[in-house]
């Protein structure tokens, strides 16, 4: 069975917008899959056979390269833009 994906993951995996925006642009037809605009939210396409074009430009398939980092954390250490519970320094 080939590989399919819902077109707003596509739109979104590829750097159109948010899956949520990419939403939106589907229900305003703003969206063609091989020649057809598309308003139904959950269809499916095949990224490697399905032609998908936004505002008239067709849509490559991008290579996602991911880098995992590992942080080993001192005991004690913080790492939040806001420290909800308001740790104090032991010095």
């Amino acid at each position: 069975m080939e590989e399919q994906i819902r077109l707003q993951k596509f739109l979104a995996d590829n750097g159109i917008a948010s899956r949520r925006k990419c939403e939106e642009l589907i229900e305003n037809g703003q969206v063609k899959v091989n020649g057809k605009i598309i308003t139904k939210l959950g269809t499916k396409i095949n990224p490697n056979r399905d032609e998908v074009e936004y505002n008239g430009k067709k849509i490559k398939i991008s290579k996602k390269e991911y880098t995992y980092i590992l942080l080993n954390k001192p005991i004690d250490y913080v790492t939040t833009v806001k420290d909800q519970f308001r740790k104090k320094n032991s010095s």
